[in-house]
């Protein structure tokens, strides 16, 4: 993981990283109606799709694209590439921060999406969310998840029936893939920091009356295919939430019991699911203790398969 610093844009720095504009408009606010920044590690499986899905109905130079390819060994700064209208930044380390702060570096229009690679967000989802913070008081908004469990073994299902009710994901920004802030909530704070957590880091930024979950707006999270991926998972998330929390008291803390008397107890039928959520949740806890664990990525490669729009001959969309 690089450092949260902003990474230098001049040309001709042996540090600055590599900038294709192809066929995007000058850039500036003007005429645009938002900004994406997408901070893509090894995504070439699926960043065609993101982009694809995200411009497909809108209009020419309405929205401005940033994809920052960090320390990608694959194809993936090819395939954003291929998608007119997109610019492509390359930096030579991989690290989440970094990326989202070069991208912050070059785009200029507000409201602005933080959009994960993985995440599919339709045109119209896109101009939503942006809509939604320009209400009085709004600084940030994130649409609904959907959590796609079709064909996942048993474990991972139980464990998902429990997570998708679980009451700390309401009105929250985190576990979506996709926020917006205008550009007041921007200025909520300075470069993004160097932790694994960033969606937790933005969701402690705002008050609950200053975030809003767009109900007509939905992502779909892809959940892990097998079970080990599923805890590999659990393991990276509740390292980087640990490691927040401890740098931060104002993060949000969920209910250790919650998930039971939340979920379980008002749905006593869930008490199967309930004990896989418990068991895989205490495996998770002890393996992020590990220093193994809080010092590697831990990234789910198993939910990362190519879509209909990744199939479509753009060179590296296919593994």
């Amino acid at each position: 993981m690089v450092t949260g610093e902003p990474a230098p844009t001049s040309p001709g720095g042996p540090s600055s990283p590599r900038v294709d504009v192809g066929a995007q408009p000058p850039r500036g606010s003007g005429g645009k109606r938002l900004s994406v920044v997408v901070a893509a590690h090894n995504e070439a499986a699926v960043l065609g799709r993101t982009l694809r899905t995200l411009l497909a109905t809108a209009a020419p130079a309405e929205f401005e694209v940033v994809v920052v390819a960090n320390g990608c060994t694959d194809a993936t700064a090819a395939v954003a590439r291929s998608v007119s209208g997109v610019t492509v930044l390359e930096l030579p380390e991989p690290g989440k921060p970094a990326a989202l702060n070069a991208g912050d570096a070059v785009v200029a229009t507000f409201p602005r999406i933080y959009l994960d690679a993985d995440i599919p967000l339709p045109t119209a989802g896109a101009r939503a969310l942006a809509a939604a913070v320009t209400a009085p008081g709004v600084l940030a908004a994130a649409p609904r998840r959907r959590l796609d469990t079709t064909g996942r073994p048993l474990l991972v299902r139980g464990y998902y029936a429990i997570n998708r009710r679980h009451p700390a994901y309401r009105n929250a920004l985190f576990g979506r893939g996709a926020i917006a802030l205008s550009a007041a909530g921007r200025d909520r704070f300075g470069p993004f920091p160097d932790v694994v957590a960033d969606d937790l880091f933005l969701d402690t930024q705002f008050t609950e009356a200053e975030k809003r979950e767009v109900a007509e707006v939905s992502t779909v999270v892809a959940t892990p295919r097998r079970t080990a991926d599923l805890l590999r998972r659990l393991g990276r998330v509740r390292a980087g939430n640990a490691s927040l929390r401890a740098a931060d008291d104002q993060v949000r803390r969920a209910r250790r019991a919650s998930w039971l008397v939340d979920v379980v107890l008002p749905r006593p039928w869930l008490l199967p699911a309930g004990v896989c959520y418990a068991g895989l949740t205490l495996l998770a806890a002890t393996a992020a203790r590990r220093p193994a664990v809080r010092n590697r990525w831990g990234r789910d490669e198993s939910s990362r398969v190519p879509g209909p729009a990744d199939a479509d001959g753009v060179p590296g969309a296919t593994p």
